[in-house]
């Protein structure tokens, strides 16, 4: 009798190690050596997207797409052309069987992941992923991710497109003696500030003539107080990281506000920092210059409240 319970014993222990066993390979949890599983609030959850063979679909994102990665080769993706934020993406292969993922990282910092399968008639070809930062509410989504890039610092790609978006939507004169207007238009600095090595422009185009003003570029250059004859010009370009609400066009009698983030930096002495409008097939170019001064008065950004 008591064998009999021994061998009953070691099969129900055999069984149920069988079952655990069984449990960790379905949930992804057997691994070998130490290890701990992943909770559930550290994974970006995949959206579900069906791609065909004879149809495109358009992934339309908040930013300019930054990375793509493709899980295999049934797969094939895209940037449009002169529409850095819409994915291509279709199938490579017809009625391909084993579902495959597809990631992407956006500009601004934000992560998108997809589990992609094949459908004959994709019920969803035209998708918009969704900008928290215009969804109204203050609650970050799951593809928001601490993801940073190497010419913004230690600065995170949110952080700095929320610090614009507040800068914008405030709309503060913080700075007054500096501009230029001439040709029936203004350009002017509304605001200078800083935080965590970054320095954000805020600017102003307002154009009191009916004619409108298509523009061509801006540019930010590091040049010499005074340049003696016969004497090169030196000069630095400076090329802003990001930008928010970034113009190419204002109507007759109508007025524009951008803003611009450039990496953190002083001036010396004899060097000021020139900031030009161009206009695109015209010469109403428009100039103000910025001193050393201004920049080390830089306000401090954790004085503005940011907005979701």
């Amino acid at each position: 009798m008591k064998l009999k319970l021994k061998t009953i014993f070691f099969f129900v222990a055999l069984l149920s190690a069988a079952i655990t066993s069984n449990a960790q390979i379905n949930t992804g949890d057997l691994y070998q050596g130490m290890s701990r599983t992943i909770p559930n609030g550290r994974i970006v959850l995949p959206y579900g997207l069906s791609v065909t063979y004879e149809k495109t679909v358009h992934l339309i994102f908040p930013s300019q797409i930054r990375y793509v990665d493709l899980g295999s080769s049934n797969i094939i993706a895209g940037k449009a052309e002169d529409a850095d934020n819409v994915l291509r993406v279709k199938a490579a292969v017809r009625d391909f069987e084993t579902e495959t993922n597809l990631s992407v990282i956006c500009n601004d910092g934000s992560f998108f992941s997809f589990n992609v399968k094949y459908a004959e008639e994709p019920e969803r070809l035209n998708i918009e992923m969704q900008d928290f930062l215009h969804s109204g509410t203050n609650n970050l989504p799951t593809n928001k991710a601490d993801i940073y890039f190497k010419e913004l610092g230690n600065e995170s790609p949110v952080l700095v497109k929320l610090i614009m978006k507040t800068i914008w939507q405030n709309d503060r004169r913080e700075i007054n003696h500096i501009g230029s207007k001439k040709f029936g238009l203004q350009f002017l600095l509304r605001g200078l500030y800083s935080n965590n090595g970054l320095l954000y422009f805020h600017t102003l185009i307002k154009n009191q003539n009916q004619m409108p003003y298509q523009v061509d570029f801006i540019t930010f250059k590091v040049v010499d107080k005074k340049v003696a004859k016969r004497t090169a010009i030196q000069e630095q370009v400076l090329q802003p990281l990001r930008s928010f609400n970034e113009v190419t066009r204002i109507g007759g009698y109508q007025t524009q506000r951008s803003v611009f983030v450039l990496e953190q930096f002083t001036l010396p002495d004899d060097k000021q920092l020139e900031v030009t409008l161009f206009e695109q097939n015209g010469g109403r170019h428009q100039t103000f210059i910025v001193e050393n001064e201004d920049l080390i008065r830089a306000k401090d950004i954790d004085n503005l409240k940011l907005k979701f």
